[in-house]
């Protein structure tokens, strides 16, 4: 669980501050009867349970190796967070969708509605506050990359998730204010379901964009151009070292990697020679690289691995 530590302190506050929004909202939808609070109350709900699900795939994920899982259990937190992206859709964005409809087809005016005016200035200010630790969790992962290249090439879903979910419950809440305001001053109450709709295809949209990322991370994503040149630069200081022709990597994990090398050593060693040489790469990548977590090495010359090289990429094509 080493190097989790930022990420679980970002979904403890979310975690905490979503279970507490929910209840509040929920409260205000009983008494004041607002569509687009009770999908409010709704959406907080499932970012509470998401969060449940993000700190239960870490637990599964740091389980070590076994013999049905030989390279460890880290692609668990991307399945669960591709259950997150999915409970969005279905919980968050189906119930809103349905309560608007419904909303609209038998609309009835809000009862107290400034309650629902309190509840959603103070909903803003805690989830502001959530949206804040995750945004600087974020940053100082994402480093000079722009928010999308961050977010594409992050091998660590807890982090993003959160703040996307942090950041759709934001402007959900301008969502069901500028609804529930519009429906008192012209006496519309369909605008509060309206608003629910709103709120239906922000959720629907992040669910999206959730899911997608986790599915190219559940399949199986390498790691970065810049993890891979260090590879091959440690590999290739090896004397016994002829050519570092190359590595195939796999993120098992934010943090754990597989790496298979091509490497074409001095034509002279003996096979002893070759196996010691394959124990000081792994002794150094340990040491120098320890997210490789597992390595595989196969003696291979330089046109061969040009050759099922080109081949990978003209399948990726």
């Amino acid at each position: 669980m080493a190097g989790h530590g930022g990420s679980k302190m970002v979904i403890y506050a979310a975690l905490a501050g979503n279970l507490a929004i929910a209840l509040t909202k929920f409260a205000a939808a009983f008494f004041t009867g607002s569509s687009a609070m009770l999908s409010e109350g709704v959406h907080s709900l499932v970012d509470t349970g998401n969060g449940g699900l993000l700190l239960y795939g870490m637990h599964r994920a740091a389980r070590p190796a076994d013999r049905t899982h030989p390279l460890g259990h880290g692609r668990e937190l991307y399945f669960w967070s591709f259950i997150v992206a999915l409970l969005v859709f279905a919980l968050g964005a189906g119930v809103s969708l349905y309560e608007g409809i419904i909303h609209i087809m038998a609309p009835e005016p809000v009862a107290n509605v400034k309650v629902n005016y309190i509840v959603l200035g103070l909903s803003f200010l805690f989830e502001g506050s959530s949206w804040l630790v995750a945004l600087k969790e974020f940053r100082r992962e994402k480093g000079k990359q722009s928010w999308l290249q961050a977010v594409q090439s992050s091998k660590d879903p807890s982090v993003y998730t959160v703040l996307f979910e942090d950041s759709a419950a934001l402007v959900g809440l301008i969502v069901a204010f500028a609804g529930i305001l519009a429906a008192e001053l012209l006496e519309m109450p369909e605008l509060d379901g309206a608003a629910s709709i709103g709120i239906a295809f922000i959720l629907g949209a992040t669910a999206i964009f959730l899911a997608r990322e986790s599915k190219g991370l559940l399949i199986g994503e390498p790691a970065s151009p810049e993890v891979q040149k260090k590879v091959l630069a440690i590999v290739q200081q090896d004397p016994a070292v002829q050519r570092a022709n190359g590595v195939l990597t796999v993120h098992m994990g934010p943090r754990e990697i597989v790496a298979g090398l091509s490497i074409e050593f001095e034509d002279h060693l003996a096979a002893p020679e070759i196996e010691a040489c394959v124990e000081r790469i792994e002794a150094r990548l340990k040491k120098d690289m320890p997210e490789i977590t597992r390595l595989f090495v196969k003696p291979q010359t330089a046109g061969t691995w040009e050759q099922r090289r080109k081949l990978i990429e003209t399948a990726s094509h």
